[in-house]
């Protein structure tokens, strides 16, 4: 793959692989040492000055490698082999302090002329990743190299790779045998990484099969695995997945294959004890000096990923992208990225439903699924083109998790979450046709969406909607009664509404109710897209009034702890606030009670007075960013974002979010 492509691809996939520039600014403090933290560094290209690289912004100097492994031999930091992780994760022998690996990637020729040498004289161990298809051609048959044909004696030859493995301290690990590239995934013809996507066929207007995927995979590894046996060198215990994409069946894959360690491109720190399945590594580029590598490694070693960077968040309805018209939609998702860039925003809530009725329940989706009528297969296409055409850098699926309007010929369509009459039964008039949390039947058929979404598109987190909530006169259908009594509560309910006790008791039940649901829902999603991130949407009162969780069964305190980040609708037009910037003050000061508060919450404007269907005007959503950044906020939001009317203004609103540096949280 070239590196223009390999790079673009990297970024398309969402890989959360930052690392500081030369001219860091962040202050290096002293790690905490722990014999069970890992740090996994990943090259590509070593060259020397006569060396044309393949990938240029990827190939690092003979002395600038030379240049990393002193530095961080001089501030303790010691190299560790395959053989020593093994001992570690079984518990035999403890990994030394500040342990690094290293690993090279792709099988480059200029490995084993500029790299081993280097290696051999220092005894530093390490893992070369090999391409199956790349090395398999004879000495005069050209490599199909991304479409490129490449010469041969580009890459490692099987004598140069026996010779390392024979010296004890090279691995030879599996980078696939024909993973490396992209596959049609979608009807739009994205071409997205082969090892996690369910390849598309024109032809059958269908989609790869999950049988079909898992075996189109096994086949893949176990040939690359008998392919390097087969020229005398030992099978892998070591899967490198190309461009860091993998999920928890390609992980399984691999292990029933003899390779217990998979390597990745995700942020963070490993901690070898727990798992191998999925080690982060650090990505070198050509612009990375000593100092920033050791900058970069620090700041994992202290916790400071990427996920504690400042979001600048568009909140975006897929139905402005859509229309019946393929070529009309094409330039509606050009107006968007094009807004995108112009907004400089790095995250990106997307919609993955759609709900043309405007009842405020989901009846249509944008991905293949087996519940809900297809409105259009349009959300992985959104989505890659997002990740492949701006600098977003996450992009969240936006989900209701009750909302739902199934066909009538769902038999769960008729669990609905029923709301009991009484003089305030109108405190929260949600609007939305709801299913019961509480049937299982519902709780199989929304896990199964999920799922379907999961295994369509790359995506980075999941955005619960905001109808993830129950009012202190709901859900009182039959099927939630039951499940209340099996847990201890009366079904009185106004009896429980006289009783601040059982109140209490409904509430918390409720609230951890729903929250469980949804976090069973992630773990079912991380099976596809292990590196996700999680947001729910709260409504404002639950943030400035304590007892305001009875009336909606959500708790700020509860949402800080259960997801990665809390986005609260900050909206005094929806709330008919009178006064807005006491509304905002008093929100910030609850939010700072809570020790991670302003970490984890998203402030998340309107650009629309829903009751009357006026815009706010672009200036006064500027300057309410601006006195949030002022008052200590660090995530912001905006919803709707209007690609046809332009709205807001990207001139206006960028410079507000320009007054937030991307530098890390302290």
């Amino acid at each position: 793959m070239n590196f223009p492509l390999l790079k673009k691809t990297m970024l398309a996939l969402g890989i959360t692989c930052f690392a500081f520039g030369a001219n860091a600014q962040t202050t290096p403090q002293k790690p905490s040492s722990t014999s069970d933290q890992l740090i996994v560094i990943s090259y590509h290209e070593v060259v020397s000055h006569a060396d044309r690289p393949l990938i240029p912004s990827y190939a690092v100097s003979v002395e600038q490698l030379t240049q990393h492994l002193n530095t961080l031999k001089q501030h303790g930091y010691h190299f560790v082999s395959v053989d020593q992780v093994l001992a570690a994760h079984k518990g035999k022998q403890p990994l030394p302090e500040h342990a690094v690996m290293l690993t090279f990637d792709d099988g480059y020729k200029t490995f084993y002329k500029n790299a081993f040498p280097v290696l051999k004289s220092m005894k530093i161990p390490a893992v070369i990743a090999v391409v199956g298809k790349w090395v398999e051609p004879k000495d005069t048959q050209p490599v199909d190299f991304a479409g490129e044909q490449q010469a041969r004696d580009k890459f490692l030859s099987w004598q140069e790779m026996k010779t390392m493995q024979d010296s004890g301290l090279i691995e030879v690990a599996s980078h696939s045998y024909d993973l490396h590239k992209g596959i049609n995934a979608n009807p739009q013809h994205d071409s997205e990484a082969a090892a996690i996507v369910h390849a598309y066929h024109d032809h059958t207007h269908s989609y790869e099969s999950d049988a079909q995927y898992n075996q189109r995979i096994f086949k893949d590894l176990k040939t690359n695995n008998q392919l390097l046996r087969q020229h005398g060198l030992k099978s892998p215990r070591v899967m490198v997945w190309p461009y860091g994409r993998y999920n928890s069946f390609v992980v399984k894959t691999a292990a029933q294959l003899g390779m217990p360690i998979t390597m990745t491109l995700d942020d963070g720190i490993n901690h070898v004890q727990s798992s191998l399945g999925a080690l982060t590594r650090v990505l070198v580029d050509r612009d990375m000096d000593a100092k920033a590598l050791q900058t970069e490694i620090q700041s994992r070693q202290l916790n400071q990923t990427d996920n504690n960077r400042p979001q600048k968040i568009m909140h975006v309805d897929l139905d402005y992208i859509y229309d019946k018209d393929p070529a009309q939609q094409e330039r509606n998702l050009g107006v968007l990225l094009d807004r995108i860039n112009a907004m400089k925003v790095n995250t990106v809530y997307l919609q993955a439903f759609s709900d043309p009725d405007g009842n405020g329940s989901a009846d249509l989706v944008y991905f293949p699924n087996r519940h809900i009528p297809l409105r259009a297969d349009l959300f992985n296409h959104v989505a890659w083109s997002i990740q492949t055409r701006t600098a977003v850098r996450r992009v969240y699926a936006w989900m209701p998790i009750m909302a739902w309007e199934f066909p009538k010929n769902e038999p769960a369509a008729q669990d609905r979450v029923e709301t009991e009459q009484g003089p305030q039964q109108d405190r929260l008039n949600m609007g939305y046709l709801r299913v019961s949390p509480f049937s299982p039947r519902v709780r199989r058929v929304v896990t199964e969406i999920y799922q379907d979404l999961a295994k369509s598109t790359p995506f980075n987190g999941l955005l619960f909607h905001d109808d993830m909530t129950l009012s202190d006169y709901e859900d009182v259908s039959p099927i939630a009664k039951t499940v209340y009594a099996q847990n201890g509560m009366s079904t009185d309910f106004v009896k429980v509404r006289q009783d601040d006790q059982q109140l209490q008791k409904w509430t918390a039940f409720k609230t951890s109710y729903l929250d469980n649901f949804a976090k069973s829902l992630v773990t079912e999603v991380r099976r596809y897209q292990p590196f996700l991130m999680t947001a729910r949407n709260l409504y404002a009162q639950v943030a400035l009034k304590p007892y305001a969780e009875n009336w909606y069964s959500q708790s700020l305190e509860e949402s800080l702890k259960n997801y990665d980040f809390t986005a609260i609708m900050a909206m005094p037009y929806m709330e008919n606030v009178a006064q807005p910037d006491q509304f905002y003050a008093e929100m910030l000061d609850r939010v700072k009670q809570y020790p991670e508060g302003l970490k984890k919450t998203v402030f998340e404007l309107q650009t629309v007075d829903w009751r009357n269907q006026q815009k706010i005007p672009s200036t006064e959503i500027a300057n309410t960013i601006n006195s949030l950044y002022q008052q200590g906020a660090i995530h912001v939001a905006y919803y709707p974002d209007d690609p046809i009317q332009e709205h807001p203004d990207p001139a206006i609103v960028s410079k507000a979010f320009d007054q937030k540096s991307n530098s890390m949280v302290p």
